[in-house]
């Protein structure tokens, strides 16, 4: 069982099938295309280059890079995942190296020229983890390289705070029921799945950052923070965007 310092069960919250079924028309081919034309202009991807992408999930941005020609390694904790990014790429026909493997226990170093960590996928771990995670990011770029990732804006999430929600298909319900912790930064959520009649329990933190805190911990790991923006599309970061996109350089 993969086991969050947090105490969560991430095999169960991130369960390939469950989490697809809630998830995939979110997911579209146009949205993955889109942060893919992102990704090559904020990360100026204009030339043939190294990348890992961490928590890569079922590859739709790994495998959209390696059809640009990139050499592309994709590391994901969940091999159920790995299995339809792998048989993505083969339909494709593209070539990703695609690895299980923790992100907080990384082995490379000064291999890629780009890291990219997408879809809120930072955060789920202590802030000695978090930091862990950043400082493997950091040792597995090139001097020059940079790191692209994506991440709640702590201060606009609060102020917009919705306690709970629930997305229904089907007949089948997502119940998130949220609270957050001021003294961790932690937001909890006691997510509840009925599917086909079964519950399943699925409870799950995140830390929260502002653009302060995180520009911060990026320093500690030895990376510079080269721009803030409030989404893929670029627009700035501001009191009223949810989400920021950093761009850090080692």
């Amino acid at each position: 069982m993969a086991e969050s310092s947090s105490g969560f069960d991430i095999e169960n919250v991130f369960s390939v099938d469950d989490y697809l079924y809630f998830y995939s028309e979110s997911l579209t081919d146009e949205r993955s295309d889109a942060e893919v034309e992102a990704l090559v202009r904020l990360l100026e991807i204009d030339r043939p280059l190294r990348i890992l992408d961490l928590a890569c999930g079922f590859g739709r941005h790994a495998n959209r890079l390696a059809a640009l020609g990139h050499t592309v390694t994709g590391v994901d904790i969940m091999p159920g995942f790995l299995d339809l990014a792998r048989a993505g790429a083969a339909t494709q026909g593209v070539k990703v190296d695609y690895r299980q493997a923790d992100m907080r226990q990384l082995e490379f170093e000064d291999e890629f020229d780009r890291v990219i960590l997408m879809f809120t996928a930072f955060g789920y771990f202590s802030d000695e983890e978090n930091l862990c995670v950043l400082q493997k990011v950091a040792r597995a770029l090139k001097p020059g390289g940079l790191f692209g990732f994506d991440l709640p804006n702590r201060d606009v999430t609060l102020k917009t705070w919705n306690p709970a929600f629930i997305d229904e298909k089907e007949g089948n319900f997502m119940l998130n029921r949220m609270s957050f912790d001021m003294r961790s930064g932690r937001m909890n959520n006691q997510r509840v799945l009925i599917r086909d009649g079964v519950r399943k329990d699925k409870p799950f933190s995140i830390r929260l950052y502002n653009a302060t805190e995180i520009q911060a911990l990026l320093e500690s790991a030895g990376l510079q923070v080269q721009s803030m923006v409030g989404n893929w599309q670029g627009q700035p970061l501001s009191s009223e965007m949810r989400g920021m996109v950093v761009i850090a350089k080692k």
